[in-house]
């Protein structure tokens, strides 16, 4: 059967990136630590030579098939290259999200529930280069210090989105598991977020956060300081869901060691 996308082109255009994106697949992912199944939503993308009029689409869905359907960010680096090799490509890309969920003990009643987390796993190659990058999102509690200072009784707070994004190397390529991001990300703000809380859970939160008020720009340093102790490459977004405002609060940070 003759092959189209396989002809030579003449315009001598290279193409950064093409291929797919929105493909929903099952995956397990299987760190060593946490080990769960869902649906991910993918992307997979090559570079295209000048010469080449397109790509071999369906060999990316047998990529993922054959090379993602267990996923561990530790062995993406092989997967990519293996890609490289199947696509005849410069360049591959792969992007994973999906969500991962980590159980959590109110601290009182220390009775246990699920909280799920945004995961998503960006692997690329290029040049015989290979990054990994792992992001997180999830919540936590903030309290404004300026609310508590002024106020002769109480202080507003609201729920923050905070994401982490941890860029490893091919001989690195997993330097903080996503159980150990979670860990950290929930260790900042002014108060963990919790499922399933309780009376005397909900008194213990609520005491915890004004006790520790913090600016969305606390948040970003405190986690910043953290990765930096830890020599990662890392990238933290922060927003406020202000409760008493019109607008939400926002931070980013950006560290390359």
């Amino acid at each position: 059967m003759h092959d189209i996308q396989n002809q030579a082109d003449s315009r001598g255009i290279a193409i950064d990136e093409v291929g797919i994106s929105g493909l929903r697949y099952p995956v397990t992912f299987d760190d060593g630590h946490t080990r769960q199944h869902g649906i991910a939503d993918i992307s997979v993308t090559v570079g295209l030579q000048a010469d080449r009029r397109g790509t071999h689409m369906s060999r990316m869905i047998a990529l993922v098939h054959e090379e993602l359907a267990t996923l561990d960010p530790q062995d993406l680096p092989i997967a990519l290259k293996r890609g490289l090799s199947l696509l005849e490509a410069p360049s591959l890309g792969v992007t994973l999200s999906m969500p991962i969920a980590t159980t959590v003990t109110a601290p009182a009643s220390k009775r246990q529930s699920w909280q799920a987390h945004d995961v998503t796993i960006t692997g690329r190659v290029a040049a015989s280069i290979c990054t990994v990058a792992t992001t997180v999102t999830t919540d936590v509690t903030s309290l404004c210090p300026c609310s508590k200072a002024i106020s002769d009784y109480g202080a507003h707070n609201q729920r923050s989105e905070v994401t982490l994004t941890v860029t490893g190397t091919a001989d690195a390529p997993y330097p903080l598991a996503i159980h150990e991001s979670v860990e950290l990300l929930r260790s900042v703000g002014s108060a963990p977020v919790l499922p399933l809380i309780k009376r005397p859970d909900e008194r213990v939160v609520t005491m915890q956060a004004y006790d520790h008020p913090v600016f969305v720009e606390d948040i970003i340093r405190d986690i910043s300081l953290a990765c930096r102790e830890k020599g990662l490459n890392h990238v933290i977004q922060a927003r406020n869901l202000e409760s008493i405002h019109s607008h939400d609060a926002i931070a980013s940070l950006t560290y390359t060691v």
